[in-house]
């Protein structure tokens, strides 16, 4: 049982893997800055870092604040999560591992009886709603000053600095990834009840992160990095640098919010300072309708399948 729990924790940090890769590197590829291999050996050592200095905050948060986690919600509940995020993920559909993991640990609970904490909950539910709306603000303002600083600057000294920026923010949202994302993954694990080495935990789990990022990044990469607005250098630093700014904040609060959906704020934010015709707003829409489904179908799946094995 214990070795069920471990194996979905991996195939959902493989997941993310090739879903987030596309948060930390889809700009930079649709921008035309940095090629994808070199950029995913940088993001996989990054991860580990992250999720190893600062990933505990969040890790408590989901696996003991949030719902009383035994055993068996925990593997319910990450299995699930495990399916639905490749199957999205091979659809080319961004996709919040929080919002699924979030949703079915607590669909497991409730059906299990287990204590839940609405408070924290509802903490985690506003996070994830003003994140986006924040990266945007901050995504805006950057690109504003962005105009106003370095856009005197001789031609090529600007794309120098450009690219320096569009990989210091890149290394931003990679360190994130671990901190916050695969935190989200590890916490159900970590406070489960389970004995095992964090270290050799959180190196498998890293590795599993880069080889998704490896195989399967690139479907993703071409919904965040060009579907949305077209980026230039500019903004493509603005909106990756503001999204990293404010996961990196809410990290910090202990709050498990998507770094996906704050890319696309920081998306649209930057897209705003061209005028709204510039943002594609069908797509967003669907990205939005994407945001309330999620946690639904992860809590009623949960639900169900743990009432099911224990009827």
């Amino acid at each position: 049982m214990i070795e069920v729990a471990i194996v979905a924790s991996l195939l959902i940090a493989f997941g993310i893997g090739s879903n987030d890769a596309s948060n930390a590197l889809g700009i930079c590829i649709g921008a035309g800055i940095v090629k994808l291999r070199r950029a995913i050996f940088l993001f996989g050592i990054l991860v580990f870092i992250g999720v190893l200095l600062q990933g505990q905050k969040v890790m408590k948060t989901v696996g003991k604040n949030t719902v009383d986690v035994n055993l068996s919600i925990v593997i319910v509940a990450l299995t699930i999560s495990a399916i639905l995020i490749i199957i999205s993920n091979w659809r080319r559909l961004p996709l919040s591992t929080h919002q699924v993991i979030i949703g079915t640990l607590i669909g497991s609970a409730v059906a299990y009886d287990s204590a839940v904490n609405v408070s924290s909950i509802m903490k985690i539910i506003v996070s994830w709603i003003i994140s986006p709306f924040v990266a945007m603000g901050f995504s805006f303002f950057i690109y504003k000053i962005l105009e106003k600083t370095i856009s005197t600057f001789p031609f090529f000294q600007i794309e120098k600095l450009l690219r320096i920026f569009l990989l210091l923010s890149g290394a931003l949202i990679s360190y994130n990834t671990g901190a916050n994302e695969l935190a989200t993954v590890l916490g159900p694990v970590m406070h489960s009840g389970i004995e095992i080495n964090n270290i050799l935990l959180f190196s498998i789990a890293s590795v599993m992160v880069f080889l998704g990022a490896i195989l399967l990044s690139h479907r993703v990469i071409e919904t965040v990095g060009k579907g949305i607005t077209t980026l230039d250098p500019y903004s493509g630093f603005a909106a990756q640098f503001g999204a990293g700014a404010t996961v990196l904040f809410f990290t910090f609060l202990g709050m498990p919010i998507s770094t996906t959906y704050c890319i696309i704020g920081g998306i649209s934010g930057v897209g705003m300072t061209k005028g709204i015709n510039t943002v594609k707003i069908g797509l967003l829409k669907k990205i939005g309708v994407n945001f309330i489904v999620t946690p639904t179908l992860a809590f009623l799946l949960g639900y169900m399948a743990l009432k099911l094995i224990y009827s």
